[in-house]
């Protein structure tokens, strides 16, 4: 069965732009990659002595459960160097799944939609480029109306297309 899937990517270490087109690449062994967002250079938050982000939102449609493609993203991360020292510190990849369909899913070890997803303009900026009406399917309000919901705060500016 297909399922259209959202996902976060972010990068603060080293060349973040190939960082993030690498990911990108890597996904395609997990499904078809339909869109990406342009790039978004963003200010970290809860841990802020860290270099700016370069995140953007990228829609996948596949063949895997929830559980497999959580496998296959954090095997994609470790393959690409991703250390997990510090929660929310610097890393060279970060790959979120945001939405899978209109599931909900909660697990020790996965929480869709995001858990924090309604939270954070570095997420919804990019997300509401490539799926503005798609809606979140616990809120019921769509990626635009939750973008525009957001109080002040966030540095988020588009840096460049794909």
């Amino acid at each position: 069965m297909h399922t259209f899937v959202y996902l976060s990517l972010g990068s603060n270490l080293g060349d973040r732009a190939f960082n993030l087109k690498s990911a990108i690449e890597r996904l395609r062994d997990l499904g078809e990659v339909v869109a990406v967002s342009s790039f978004y250079e963003t200010e970290p938050i809860e841990v802020t002595a860290q270099p700016w982000f370069l995140n953007c939102a990228a829609k996948l449609d596949s063949e895997l459960t929830a559980e497999q493609l959580l496998a296959g993203i954090l095997n994609l991360e470790h393959a690409m160097g991703r250390q997990r020292k510090l929660n929310k510190g610097p890393r060279i990849i970060d790959i979120d799944i945001l939405l899978f369909g209109n599931s909900i899913t909660e697990t020790p070890e996965l929480t869709i939609p995001h858990p924090a997803m309604h939270q954070r303009r570095f997420v919804l900026e990019p997300l509401a480029e490539i799926a503005p009406e798609v809606r979140h399917p616990r809120l019921q309000r769509t990626i635009r109306e939750l973008r525009e919901g957001l109080g002040a705060g966030q540095a988020v500016k588009k840096a460049s297309s794909t």
